[in-house]
């Protein structure tokens, strides 16, 4: 998409500031998952966001959709959820004879802004093959036709906590997400006592009605993305930063790298793809303009790689399980090992 040239980055700023100002009032004490939230609609990127029960991931989703504005859908995953369930609506009309009507993904045709899909990993492997085109082409074919959502940012969020009923998502649908976020209970003392003893956090649908629609409009995202990519630079000294990391991601063993209780040659089994490097790039750009900088420095590279390359890098299966513990380490033995450019 060519860059529009009347995109005022310095006014764009403004509205994703005050976008992240009336979201921040809903959910409170969660700052810098707003931030992220904000870089990745800025990319055009869909986000996965994961928590414990009940810390308000579905909270910041609906108030990031209707601080977006344009049309809006939810599906919940279930274990007996089938891809048409997204596509058709099967009833029977007044006449006694069945009906089809288009499903939450095709509800509102190519207008579909944002689509959220509850608790995605109680969805079966056929439900995420349809999600993966969907994110990855912005298209299905439907009706005997194929639909295209050019606006289409698709939201998720994955219950961590019950295994019963649950799938997990396939390597090429996590990479689909610009985004993993982690979401956990405030930490200062202040916004819990808010939270759990305010009645005004108690009513969240007032709480999002409350929030202005459209601050940071969907329909001009694409251009606002365009815009950020083109005239936010990274020097030849940011180029060389990302490709040492890139090189030594790699190649672990190689370049002597260690995480404790690990056999770093041994630990990633794929990942480090051109797609993965572009997205962390896209994103330190972003995070550069939001600080109010027109190029990027290493500590936007570095503020994105957790959330951008994490669930991107995929270990072996044997420290799958520890991955909470070691894509931590992993990433401060790759920043040890790459010097920061002068």
């Amino acid at each position: 998409m060519l860059e529009s040239p009347n995109i005022n980055l310095a006014e764009w700023r403004a509205k994703a500031l005050a976008f992240e100002s009336d979201v921040s009032n809903v959910v409170i004490g969660q700052e810098r998952a707003v931030r992220l939230m904000t870089i990745a609609m800025v990319c055009r990127g869909h986000v996965l966001l994961e928590g414990d029960v009940g810390v308000g991931k579905t909270t910041l989703l609906r108030t990031v959709a209707r601080a977006l504005g344009g049309p809006y859908e939810r599906i919940e995953g279930t274990v007996d959820l089938m891809p048409n369930d997204m596509l058709y609506t099967p009833f029977i009309g007044e006449d006694g004879r069945p009906r089809v009507d288009p499903g939450p993904a095709l509800a509102h045709g190519e207008e579909l802004a944002v689509f959220f899909f509850n608790e995605i990993n109680r969805a079966r492997p056929q439900v995420h093959a349809l999600l993966l085109r969907m994110m990855a082409e912005r298209s299905v074919t439907a009706f005997r036709r194929e639909m295209r959502f050019p606006h289409l940012q698709v939201f998720a969020d994955r219950n961590k906590v019950e295994r019963d009923e649950t799938f997990e998502l396939p390597a090429a649908a996590r990479d689909r997400f610009f985004m993993e976020i982690r979401i956990a209970a405030p930490t200062e003392r202040a916004a819990r006592g808010r939270l759990v003893f305010d009645p005004v956090f108690h009513d969240v649908d007032a709480l999002i009605a409350g929030v202005g629609e459209a601050i940071l409009p969907y329909d001009r995202l694409a251009g606002l993305a365009t815009a950020i990519q083109a005239r936010i630079h990274a020097s030849p000294a940011i180029e060389a930063y990302v490709i040492g990391l890139w090189d030594v991601l790699r190649d672990l063993g190689g370049h002597g790298i260690r995480v404790e209780g690990v056999d770093a040659a041994r630990l990633v089994v794929g990942g480090a793809s051109p797609r993965g490097l572009s997205a962390l790039v896209r994103a330190a750009r972003a995070n550069a303009w939001l600080e109010g900088r027109d190029s990027v420095v290493p500590e936007d590279v570095r503020a994105m790689f957790p959330v951008v390359m994490g669930h991107r890098i995929f270990f072996s299966p044997i420290y799958e399980m520890r991955r909470d513990e070691i894509s931590p380490a992993l990433a401060r033995a790759l920043f040890d090992a790459v010097p920061i450019p002068a």
